[in-house]
């Protein structure tokens, strides 16, 4: 089988979040098992780190990234994608594939992938990645609504399937659309092996020897308004007033400058924060950068540090977080999926989530973690039942890793898709 994935960014320009490792995950796994896999993506995140317009290796993927036109920027942090080249390379080429899957909704690739996929009669999926959540669909609907009336929906309805990563997301989204054409269920994996050989617990506490002590919760996702930061601050100091050995770790990269709204949040809840810079680098922790609506200077110390912002951290700086950390948290307004969850119960931390992160619902039926609601007095209650409960928390660890391997394992996340793959061309040709 020859198989077309189109997506607007793709590995390593992870910074645009989860469905980009996911997705890469996915191609991985399927070229291992013999699924000849081309991705034609943008260089949008990269830049000249990667060759433009060319073909290349990327993890045994073939993957094209394809120059595009920038001034489309008030779509979006990235823009709407509009690529020449990408357009040529379908026209010329799409025809030469079994299947094209396509990756998200309000953009250039997505568009021209669908047409092509229409006109010359090639089945195609499409994979929203929670971009049709109603709540999601409402922000900005200014410009959302006329776009998924003159260009989204026909591309939608054309679809041979939609494919959901949760059933949250199936039942919200396919209905609240009208959706006739199927609906596919099938979760983002990860690569267990990874988690094999963790780091040990007290690695992470040596980089931020300021954490030896304390009882560490993290957020790890990106940095902006969905992801129920408000409602964390403001949850967080509330424990934090009762108890003086809780460090709240917040890693991610920032989105629009919204880690300066949180950051004010810290401050009124009367925190200090530490800003470890876009880098992670406790170097600079250590020159005095503690804040409480000024600077403390290394004299004064770290001790009262409450909450530490270490940009974006990867590879092993990341499972040192998870493995280092004894809680992780995320309390998002709206989220198709959760990977950042899916990562920390294969690492063995207990998870707290809001019923608005996508795997909710498998994180309830398994007792695989804490489900609060979107506010700061739930998701402190919420906190604190695992902070103070060692049995609960095992419990939590002990399960959560039970559904990782049974449920989000990437070989056997491949193995559903390739069903989905061959009895979509069976129903196509005949």
């Amino acid at each position: 089988m020859k198989l077309l994935c189109v997506i607007p960014s793709y590995w390593p320009a992870f910074q645009y979040g989860g469905p980009i490792a996911s997705n890469h995950n996915l191609n991985k796994a399927l070229v291992k098992k013999g699924i000849d896999v081309t991705v034609y993506t943008t260089n949008v995140g990269l830049g000249e780190r990667v060759p433009i317009n060319k073909e290349v290796d990327v993890d045994g993927v073939k993957v094209t990234y394809f120059g595009f036109m920038k001034f489309f920027e008030f779509m979006g942090t990235t823009g709407w994608q509009f690529s020449l080249p990408m357009t040529r390379a379908l026209r010329k080429n799409i025809k030469n594939f079994d299947l094209v899957c396509v990756i998200s909704v309000w953009n250039y690739p997505v568009t021209v992938a669908s047409h092509y996929s229409r006109k010359y009669k090639k089945p195609y999926i499409i994979s929203p990645r929670g971009l049709l959540y109603p709540y999601t669909t409402g922000k900005k609907s200014w410009k959302k609504l006329p776009y998924y009336y003159l260009v989204a929906k026909r591309d939608l309805k054309g679809a041979a399937a939609i494919h959901y990563t949760t059933d949250d997301e199936a039942e919200k989204c396919h209905l609240f659309l009208g959706l006739k054409n199927q609906a596919i269920v099938i979760p983002n994996g990860i690569d267990l092996s990874k988690f094999n050989d963790l780091p040990p617990k007290e690695t992470f506490k040596e980089r931020y020897p300021y954490l030896k002590d304390k009882k560490v919760i993290l957020f790890l996702s990106r940095i902006n308004w969905k992801k129920g930061l408000d409602i964390l601050a403001k949850a967080f100091g509330m424990l934090a007033k009762e108890r003086d050995d809780v460090h709240l770790l917040i890693v991610g990269n920032d989105e629009g400058g919204y880690s300066e709204k949180v950051k004010g949040w810290v401050k009124e809840y009367g925190m200090n924060y530490v800003d470890c810079g876009l880098k992670g680098n406790p170097a600079e922790v250590v020159k005095g950068t503690l804040h409480r609506g000024g600077r403390l200077g290394i004299k004064e110390g770290i001790k009262d540090v409450h909450v530490t912002f270490t940009g974006m951290l990867t590879g092993q700086d990341k499972l040192k977080a998870y493995v280092g950390s004894d809680l992780f948290v995320l309390p998002s307004y709206s989220e198709n999926f959760g990977m950042a969850a899916v990562e920390a119960m294969a690492c063995g931390v207990p998870v707290v989530i809001s019923n608005k992160v996508g795997i909710y619902k498998e994180i309830q039926e398994n007792k695989a973690g804490i489900v609060v609601d979107t506010n700061a007095e739930s998701l402190y209650k919420g906190i604190k039942s695992v902070l103070d409960n060692e049995n609960l928390a095992r419990e939590l660890s002990t399960n959560g890793k039970k559904l990782v391997e049974n449920y989000y394992d990437i070989d056997k996340v491949a193995d559903r898709m390739m069903e989905v793959y061959e009895g979509t061309l069976k129903r196509w040709n005949v």
